[in-house]
């Protein structure tokens, strides 16, 4: 009889030379059973006798399990054998990039055209897939002066419809139920004003919001259950919370060092303090956001993304200029704590089961692994070129990827991340300035 066996066919390959040596190593004993015959003794009731043969095949067995957990375990640590693909923009190259990973390498599978404006660039930035993953929505910045948001196929990246929206819209996101997409209108060329969040009805490409926030803002995501949209003014040292069945503003939070404070509705203009005026004023049109924040009041968080939990009891926001990762609680609408970061932290993404959160890091050239529940940094990896932009972790939790813009001519770069090794596994050049990402699906 064979005591070594498995139940998963994945497995079964690895195992055969398992079974095998199993099987031998039985024999054998077997065999010295069978030859030494131990002196009989005074027979013990019958209740009491264990046979010998029975208790070297039940050690055996043993044996084997042991042997089948510890390879099976040494297989679950590796990359897991499936094909993920994601789709990102390059911004400098008015491209959006399929790329597939196939646990071993990446590689790019198909590649098209986002250009609008044909005298200049049109600078896609932002990305997301719609929840059935059948169609996605790219945001483009540039305009004259306003940007669009546009529709597109995702089997063959073929256009569906667009629409004009404000100044630069940024990033994107769906709610659950398919229906809206909250963009946020960063407005980065312009004067230093309150700018707003615009909801898009995906189904027939019309704007049916325009809600006023505050200067500058970024990193728009919705809420798991759909009831809430999150950003984050730049400009203002804001976290903004719409509440999304009645599209308005609902809360906001300061996020200034020392002067952390919740807020129903917008926050009221006096209340901003010395702060929020310095940061408008140092705004520079022409300005990168490092340049920007390195002028700003030394108290400043200048965020630059929020992300919920994917419980929804907190909102974690990346500080750009404070090198920190500022933690609310959703519920108190309080400070829950401040958790150093990568320099230039710029993007956030957190695991679907909630266990990591994910951090690129824009001037130190780094993507950080995060533990959610306590907030320590797991793992600081380098990645190959500078200026690192978006992240977006797969369904499974299992893998990262990172975007890097690149300087100059410099190809852009996705860099993949295993997040159970905690090491950077592969990555591909793809066109300049690699920006926002998402993932699209698993085969």
């Amino acid at each position: 009889m064979h005591f070594c066996f498995w139940t998963n066919a994945e497995h079964a390959k690895s195992f055969r030379i398992l079974e095998r040596k199993c099987s031998a190593k039985m024999a054998a004993q077997s065999t010295i059973a069978s030859v030494k015959q131990a002196p009989k003794q005074h027979p013990a009731p019958k209740m009491f006798r264990v046979d010998r043969s029975s208790t070297l095949i039940f050690s055996l067995l043993l044996v084997c399990v042991s042997m089948f957990l510890d390879v099976l375990g040494a297989q679950e640590a590796k990359p897991a054998a499936k094909n993920y693909f994601v789709k990102l923009v390059c911004e400098s190259a008015d491209k959006i990039v399929t790329v597939r990973f196939d646990g071993t390498s990446a590689t790019i599978v198909a590649t098209a055209n986002t250009r609008i404006l044909q005298s200049d660039i049109s600078g896609p930035h932002g990305i997301v897939f719609s929840p059935d993953k059948k169609t996605y929505f790219v945001s483009i910045g540039h305009g004259r002066p306003f940007g669009f948001a546009v529709k597109y196929s995702a089997n063959d990246d073929r256009e569906i419809g667009q629409l004009q929206l404000g100044m630069f819209p940024a990033t994107a996101d769906f709610s659950p139920d398919g229906n809206f997409v909250y963009i946020v209108n960063f407005n980065l060329h312009g004067d230093p004003v309150p700018s707003s969040v615009s909801v898009v009805d995906s189904n027939v490409l019309l704007e049916v919001a325009r809600i006023p926030t505050c200067v500058m803002p970024h990193g728009s995501r919705v809420s798991r259950d759909g009831l809430h949209q999150y950003s984050a003014c730049m400009m203002d040292d804001e976290l903004v919370e719409v509440d999304a069945e009645r599209m308005k503003v609902a809360r906001t939070f300061r996020l200034t060092k020392g002067s952390e404070q919740g807020f129903d509705g917008l926050i009221p203009h006096e209340s901003t303090g010395n702060s929020s005026a310095m940061n408008r004023a140092a705004t520079d049109h022409g300005a990168d956001h490092a340049a920007m924040s390195m002028t700003m009041n030394a108290n400043a968080c200048s965020p630059t993304w929020a992300q919920p939990s994917v419980d929804g009891k907190s909102i974690w926001v990346a500080c750009n200029k404070s090198n920190e990762i500022v933690e609310v609680d959703a519920g108190k609408w309080s400070l829950v704590r401040r958790i150093p970061a990568g320099n230039g932290v710029y993007n956030l993404g957190v695991s679907p089961d909630g266990k990591y959160l994910m951090a690129t890091n824009k001037r130190d050239a780094s993507a950080s692994i995060f533990d959610a529940a306590s907030g320590s940094e797991l793992a600081r990896l380098k990645t190959r070129r500078k200026v690192v932009h978006g992240v977006v972790v797969s369904p499974d939790s299992r893998v990262a990827f990172v975007t890097v813009e690149g300087i100059g001519s410099e190809p852009g770069t996705v860099e993949i991340i295993d997040l159970l090794a905690r090491k950077t596994v592969a990555t591909v050049d793809v066109p300049e300035q690699a920006a926002g990402i998402d993932f699209w699906k698993v085969e």
